[in-house]
């Protein structure tokens, strides 16, 4: 005897919502038209459905509960219509039958990923993404059968209904199962002369270039849905989605965090201490700013408003301007002269160096007092 609580990974003291949510989760992923020719899959998503019936009802559950059973209760049922009942019609139309639909089969969706700039980013302009895509045979017009042929036919074994209902014997009664016709594959019509191009299948693949507009402020790692941009349908379904992941190009001047750019300006040991004007780069052009006297190693400073527009909302992020103070790692003689007259009148400590001067005249006269004891040597042999 089946445990439907383990079937369906619950406890038994689950909540009619609990036992909902593990029935949903298990039945997509063992849905025959998500596992084609899988007759375990198959065998588990009955099971699943049976479990789910009994559970779902709260009469049959307190029989089971007691006894473990339903003992003569019925539960002749249609495991398909169940799916129905919970995901309100079926995921689009898995396990109906496309003729039954009407409606054909839905193109798969598709994803791609773009790199955009911060520009593009900032003022939402609408980029090309390259998309290898599936497109209605120009051929057929997406109809599979060589024009002119009058090459379809009702299907001999659904009889145009595009599902084939078979009955089996459980230990709680009859369980009916209905499944996406084998021969027709669910289309309730045969092809006798499949199209010339595209082999019947009605579509092909093709390179294709589609328009997605940013919204501003867009930062890396958002996804965008372009609706009807992914595959095309077939026997006239609707055609699947594109979805886009966004990533964002480096920039030369600024890094982004949020909705604010950061921008570091190069000053020098006097331009920080003295203070001075530059000219900085934004999004909208080059702007003037003046670095306040006394400016300390990576301070920063905000100017309003001119970062990123926020994301669907008003407003913008603020441009922070980064003061970047740079050592000299050379220094003429007559610079290093004035920094070490600064320290002293600062009252730093510095150590004591060599200038280049001073270096080359030490290096000539040890030279220079070598050879003079050479020669006092050479007079006194």
């Amino acid at each position: 005897m089946a445990d439907y609580y383990a079937l369906l990974g619950v406890d038994r003291d689950a909540d009619a919502a609990e036992i909902k949510a593990a029935y949903r989760r298990l039945a997509l992923k063992y849905h025959p038209d998500r596992n084609p020719g899988d007759q375990e899959a198959e065998e588990r998503f009955k099971q699943i459905n049976e479990a789910y019936a009994v559970l779902s009802d709260p009469e049959k559950r307190s029989r089971y509960d007691r006894y473990g059973s339903v003992g003569d209760m019925p539960v002749g049922m249609d495991i398909f219509d169940i799916f129905a009942s919970v995901f309100g019609g079926g995921m689009g139309g898995m396990g109906m039958g496309r003729a039954a639909r009407g409606q054909g089969q839905a193109g798969e969706d598709l994803e791609v990923e773009v790199e955009v700039t911060l520009e593009q980013a900032w003022a939402g302009e609408t980029v090309q993404v390259p998309v290898e895509r599936m497109v209605a045979c120009e051929h057929c017009h997406g109809d599979r059968a060589e024009p002119g042929s009058g090459g379809k036919r009702t299907c001999p074994t659904c009889g145009g209904v595009g599902q084939v209902r078979t009955h089996a014997q459980s230990l709680f009664g009859t369980v009916m199962t209905t499944r996406t016709c084998p021969e027709c594959r669910g289309d309730g019509q045969v092809i006798t002369e499949p199209c010339t191009v595209c082999g019947g299948r009605g579509r092909q693949l093709r390179s294709t270039r589609v328009d997605v507009p940013l919204p501003k402020g867009i930062d890396g790692g958002y996804r965008l849905r372009v609706p009807n941009a992914g595959n095309a349908g077939i026997d006239g379904g609707p055609s699947g989605d594109l979805y886009v992941y966004v990533t964002m190009a480096p920039h030369e001047h600024f890094r982004r965090e949020g909705d604010d750019l950061f921008y570091e300006l190069e000053v020098g040991i006097a331009q920080a201490a003295l203070g001075g004007t530059f000219t900085v780069p934004t999004m909208e052009g080059e702007e003037t700013f003046e670095l306040p006297a006394g400016t300390q190693p990576l301070a920063e400073f905000r100017l309003r408003g001119r970062g990123m527009p926020r994301l669907r909302q008003p407003g913008k992020g603020d441009l922070v301007v980064v003061a970047k103070v740079v050592v000299p790692t050379r220094l003429s003689t007559e610079a290093r002269e004035l920094l070490e007259a600064y320290a002293v009148e600062a009252g730093e400590t510095v150590d004591e160096h060599e200038t280049v001067v001073e270096k080359v005249r030490g290096l000539f006269g040890r030279i220079r007092d070598r050879l003079q004891r050479d020669d006092v040597s050479d007079t006194a042999n």
